[in-house]
């Protein structure tokens, strides 16, 4: 079946294009390189990994409730419109707010996949080019296994929110070199990666627990990446010329707070956006969550050096200032700890399965 035919509305079957900007850029030096970034980059070439084998694919799903979270991340929850619901409508609900999510990871992965490639052609150093290769890699793997979980297990897909668009399209638009490490590995990255973190950590399906805990140990590389290349080029950098990149962040985090909100689920239900948008505000669990979104973007911004006053004044009015505090580097151990400790619970119990049926024949034939 075509993703077409399980699209929630309809989207052009032509290619979405964005103008090509800037340079891209040849190097004649081979030999030195920044040791940092070229371990990381042999940590991605020793990463890789293959979703149709990683992945258990044989776990089933049910659509109306695929991450099995209370009903309480749902923004209508107690209000009138949940209680207009039907059981099978609250079902639906549920499918169409996995399938917004997992739709906009889908959509952003191939942003990511796109601007991982396009920084190979633009960054001017070697190293630089050598990691966002393996990086591309990745996300065409995230892209993979995104659009086979929406489409064999949720049913759905969702065309991509208007806000990423305008921010992808504002990332690949522009003609500095540094402007998709910025717009990509720390705004639309960084959120996507406190996203996964959330929904990994409380959800009670297995599947998706999977799904997003190895993600995310690819996703600590690239904000890692990030924050290496554009910490050493900032430093560099006059004040307009960092007033630029700061201005760059504070509109992509209104773009990406915005995001969120979900308006085009609850269109699809006769729901008027402006009214969900007043109850997201009063949520207590979905303010707990934009909060959470940010706690990876924040400290971010601040280790790479854009932390003007202007910058903390708009991370004050969102409610997120305090996850400047954050230990970025102690958040994406415990990532790669996660995954690494899921495969070995996963290992041990499959090889405790093996050893019980083997057993099991052992027994019947000494008891024949």
């Amino acid at each position: 079946m075509s993703t077409h035919d399980l699209y929630t509305e309809p989207v052009s079957k032509d290619p979405y294009a964005i103008p090509l900007a800037g340079d891209t850029r040849f190097t004649w030096e081979y030999d030195d390189g920044r040791d940092r970034l070229l371990a990381l980059y042999q940590k991605g070439k020793d990463r890789q990994w293959d979703s149709t084998k990683r992945i258990d694919w044989d776990l089933e799903v049910d659509p109306h409730d695929v991450m099995g979270v209370p009903d309480q991340s749902l923004a209508i929850y107690g209000t009138k419109y949940w209680d207009m619901l039907s059981p099978k409508e609250r079902g639906e609900l549920r499918q169409h707010q996995a399938s917004w999510q997992f739709s906009q990871f889908v959509h952003g992965e191939q942003g990511a996949m796109v601007t991982a490639a396009r920084i190979v052609e633009s960054v001017p150093d070697l190293d630089a080019k050598f990691y966002s290769a393996t990086q591309t890699m990745d996300e065409a793997r995230h892209v993979e296994l995104f659009s086979r979980f929406l489409q064999e297990k949720i049913g759905m897909v969702y065309p991509i929110n208007t806000k990423l668009q305008e921010l992808l399209d504002e990332t690949l638009g522009d003609p500095r070199w540094d402007m998709p490490y910025l717009g990509m590995q720390v705004l639309i990255e960084g959120l996507a990666l406190a996203a996964f973190g959330v929904i990994r950590d409380i959800t009670t399906k297995p599947l998706p627990k999977q799904i997003l805990a190895y993600v995310m140990q690819d996703e600590a590389r690239h904000v890692a990446f990030g924050r290496m290349a554009l910490r050493d080029y900032y430093r560099q950098l006059s004040a307009p010329e960092l007033r630029e990149r700061e201005e760059f962040v504070i509109e992509g985090c209104h773009l990406m707070r915005d995001r969120i909100r979900g308006r085009e689920i609850w269109t699809n239900f006769g729901i008027d956006p402006a009214e969900v948008d007043e109850m997201v505000e009063n949520s207590p669990y979905m303010r707990m969550f934009q909060g959470l979104l940010f706690s990876r973007i924040v400290p971010c911004v601040k280790d790479i050096g854009l932390w003007s006053e202007r910058i903390r004044d708009t991370f004050e009015e969102m409610g997120v200032l305090d996850a400047s505090k954050s230990d970025l580097d102690a958040l994406m151990t415990q990532d790669e700890e996660i995954a690494d400790r899921l495969d070995a619970e996963r290992f041990a119990a499959e090889e405790a399965e093996r050893k019980a049926e083997v057993d099991a024949v052992i027994a019947a034939e000494q008891a024949g």
